[in-house]
């Protein structure tokens, strides 16, 4: 399973190169299905497997021309406020094991992947449904994008991800930036929302094993690459149906593996 799982980690970088999103739901199955990881550890290695990938893939999209930095910043800093508040204060406070019914216990580790598992579906349903046509000479909402970057930020902090899928819509519609731009942009947002949340677990002294994650990095690297190359010869708006309906089946798989199996 190993090996496949190497594979797999491929595709978070490819992903992530060419539509900015679906790299971190990725992420955490990857890591708890196929390298047996912890869920709660696998949070913190998603942070760092996802923010290292984004930032490559921001940096190539900057030569690009394809980076609103001011833009990235008023998302991201709220964004970070919320990290943090969430992986340094409420998240180590969580216990073990929330409650009982029956003699079924519910764990902190089975609500990470439900959670996450709603979450895919969620983001699979906004991948498949058609877009709607970009709105052009509007006047950016800054209030409005800082607000959603806050909500990024809980979604985040609280299981490793991301949050490609929302930042997405979010700088199509409330920054009226074109789909490329977007992209970008997002790569960015997404590696100082990882950055500093995985930073976060390493002040908490969060046992982090770094060859694999170097490995597992360099994988999503190779995956990357190859998408940056596709997104200048391939409309990733295209390709984000055919996405979602692969995430959407890993969203429903993972609710019955937990909790029927």
């Amino acid at each position: 399973m190993e090996y496949f799982g190497y594979f797999a980690s491929i595709i978070i970088g490819l992903s992530l190169g060419l539509i900015g999103s679906g790299g971190s739901i990725l992420t955490i199955p990857i890591l708890v299905y196929l390298f047996k990881i912890n869920p709660e550890l696998a949070t913190s290695y998603s942070l760092f497997i996802v923010g290292i990938t984004a930032f490559y893939g921001g940096y190539s999209h900057y030569k690009l021309g394809n980076l609103k930095l001011k833009t990235a910043l008023y998302f991201a800093v709220p964004s970070v406020i919320s990290i943090l508040i969430i992986r340094e204060v409420i998240f180590p406070k969580i216990a073990s094991t929330l409650f009982t019914v029956a003699s079924y216990a519910v764990s902190k580790d089975l609500l990470i992947m439900i959670v996450f598992a709603i979450l895919m579906i969620g983001a699979s349903i906004s991948m498949i449904k058609k877009n709607k046509t970009e709105i052009t000479n509007h006047k950016i909402n800054y209030s409005q994008l800082a607000i959603i970057g806050a909500l990024v930020g809980i979604v985040t902090g609280f299981l490793g991800a991301g949050g490609g899928f929302l930042i997405i819509p979010a700088l199509l519609f409330f920054a009226n930036l074109p789909m490329k731009q977007a992209v970008g942009t997002s790569l960015l947002i997404i590696f100082i929302n990882s950055a500093i949340g995985f930073a976060g677990d390493l002040y908490l002294n969060t046992p982090i094993d770094y060859g694999f994650l170097l490995l597992i990095s360099a994988m999503a690297f190779i995956g990357m690459f190859i998408g940056i190359l596709l997104s200048k010869k391939i409309d990733g708006s295209k390709l984000k149906p055919v996405f979602g309906w692969f995430v959407l089946i890993m969203g429903i798989y993972i609710i019955t593996k937990e909790l029927f199996f």
